[in-house]
Parts: C-alpha cells; structure tokens; sequence
C-alpha cells in the first residue's frame, strides 16, 4: 500500500511538473510567435485579432520536463519501477511527431504539404517503439482467439498505428480547445486504465501530457489566444497510440476514438477535402455549409449554436464513450 501511494505521488509530480513548464512557457511563446507574424486567423469568428500558432511546442516541452522528473525519481527511489528503455522509446515516439508536426506547421504557413506527406511521416518516428518491440505481440481476434503476430506486430500494426492515430486526431479540429479536450478526456481514460492494470511507463507518459494540455487549455479555451497546429493534433493522436501500445490496451484506445471513426467517414466521403469549420453568423452563432463534410456540419444543421457550446458539445459526447469504456473494463477486469 505504502508502495501504492508512493508512486502516486511520483506520478503527481511529473503531472506538476509538467503543468506548471507549459502554464510559464505557453505566454511567453504567445508574445514570441506574433512577434515574428506566426499567426493564424480563427476561422469561427466574424472578426478576430491574428492567433498565435505553433501552440504545440509548449506541449512538447511540458510532456519533456514531466518525463525527466519520472526518471529522475525512478532513479533515486525503489518503489517508481520503470523500464527506462519503453519509456525513452515512448518518449521519443510522441517528441519525433511533434517535430513532424512543427515542421508541418512552419510548411503549411508558406506553402502548403500534401496530404501523403502527413501519412507517411509519422511512420519514421514509429521506429523507436518498433526497435524495442513495445507492446504485445498477441492479439485476440473474435471466432479465433488469441494469436502471434510475431515480429509483424512491431514491423506493421505499430508504425501503421502510430500514422493512423495521429492523422486521425488532426481530422476534428479548428475549434478553440476542441482538440486538447478532447485530448485531456481520452488520454486521461487510458492512464486512469493503466494505473489499474500497472503499466507504469504508460501512465508517466499520460499524466505529463494531460497535465501539459490543461495547461495549454487556459489559453486554447474560447476566445483562444493560441492554435496548437498540427504540432499538438499530430502529437495528442501518437501519444494515443504510444499509451495504447506500451499499456497493451489497442483495443480499447480504438474504441476511445470513436468520434474519429465517424469523421474518417465524412472526410473520406469528400476525398479529404473538407474542414471541420462552421459559417460564423451575426448573432455569433455557427451554421453549418451546405456541403455537410464533418460530424461538426451535422451537429449545426440540427442546431445552430455558438463555438464554445457546439466544443462542450463534442467533448460531453467524448466523455460519455469513456465512462462506458472504463465501465465495461472495470466490469471485464473484476468479474472475470
């Protein structure tokens, strides 16, 4: 029990860690970035003063401080048990696609990348978790039963999840905080779930980055002063990935990204063409195109409604799909 409570409180401290970097740093990059005309403008709003961009950056950094206190706490204790090698190739996973995602970023400002080129660059910063064999290589199928995937687990199921996940998560997005709540309420069900189940590494790299994305929220929330890019979207939807392989948990990280799913469909319906944005009206309500081309579109054609209620909207149904998740595994881990 002492244990227990002792590696809760290490894992407090990397989320402290990690959530005050990003509180301190986020202001500072803000000034720094429309400085240096690194702005966007918020597509949701009739008028609006320039955005700062790059907004990921913060994150990267407050997930970079909230990992090298978990170290340096499993170094100097015996009871915060990690496997150094798992966390460094977690780590590093979810750092190499932010970086992609900058460098997307700083591209799509001036001249805009292809949509191939988001596909296959994550694939590259899958090779960490590929070289130490992360995760499980049995898999469950139905009518089957559990089989070996062998080496092809980490040679195709996890480059092709890490790409997928993070491509995935940058289809919902365009709205102020949508993409970190979003990111905050499914992250946090996986660590929650791989604390109960004793995945150390997992829930390390989950605390340090909800942590980091709350932070960022309070300056992310409507009216925002900061866009996150691709740098945050690519990020969030790989540490989905990471978290869900090291803590053995694909499955239900699959199901957590339900809402995707069903963007995946709308999206692929417009050949990947279509944005997530509403028609910004007068009465600073949201209207959906004529053209319906996201789950948000469908949301505003049943009801027009202002930014930040049609944000609550999507993250109350995102938090619904999780707590049935948690219960459904709570009920599979204690009865059977």
């Amino acid at each position: 029990m002492a244990a227990g409570f002792e590696s809760f409180l290490a894992i407090m401290l990397v989320f402290l860690a990690s959530f005050l970097l990003t509180v301190k740093v986020t202001p500072v990059l803000i000034r720094k970035m429309v400085a240096r005309g690194l702005t966007g403008k918020d597509m949701n709003k009739l008028e609006s003063e320039p955005v700062a961009e790059l907004g990921g950056i913060s994150i990267m950094l407050g997930v970079s401080i909230g990992v090298i206190v978990s170290i340096f706490v499993g170094t100097y204790s015996d009871f915060l048990n990690l496997n150094l090698t798992i966390l460094f190739a977690a780590f590093l996973t979810i750092l190499l696609v932010g970086f992609i995602g900058v460098i997307d970023d700083l591209i799509g400002w001036r001249k805009g990348i292809r949509q191939y080129q988001h596909a296959l660059l994550p694939l590259f910063a899958a090779l960490p978790l590929m070289a130490v064999q992360a995760g499980t290589d049995f898999l469950v199928l139905p009518f089957v039963g559990p089989i070996s995937m062998g080496i092809w687990y980490s040679l195709l199921l996890v480059p092709l999840a890490i790409t997928g996940a993070s491509n995935a998560f940058n289809m919902l997005a365009g709205f102020n905080g949508l993409e970190a709540g979003l990111g905050v309420i499914i992250i946090s069900t996986l660590s929650i779930i791989a604390f109960m189940t004793g995945y150390t590494e997992a829930v390390i790299i989950g605390a340090a980055i909800v942590a980091a994305l709350l932070a960022f929220l309070m300056y992310n929330w409507f009216p925002a002063k900061v866009f996150g890019g691709d740098s945050l979207t690519l990020m969030i939807g790989a540490s989905i990935a990471t978290i869900s392989i090291i803590g053995n948990m694909e499955k239900i990280g699959i199901v957590l990204i339900a809402l995707y799913w069903v963007e995946l469909v709308f999206k692929a319906r417009k050949k990947f063409q279509s944005e997530c944005f509403g028609i910004p009206q007068k009465d600073g309500t949201l209207k959906a195109p004529k053209e319906i081309g996201s789950l948000t579109h469908v949301i505003l054609k049943y009801k027009p409604m202002t930014e930040k209620n049609l944000v609550k909207t999507i993250l109350g149904v995102q938090l619904l799909i999780s707590i049935v998740v948690f219960f459904l595994f709570y009920f599979a881990l204690f009865w059977f």
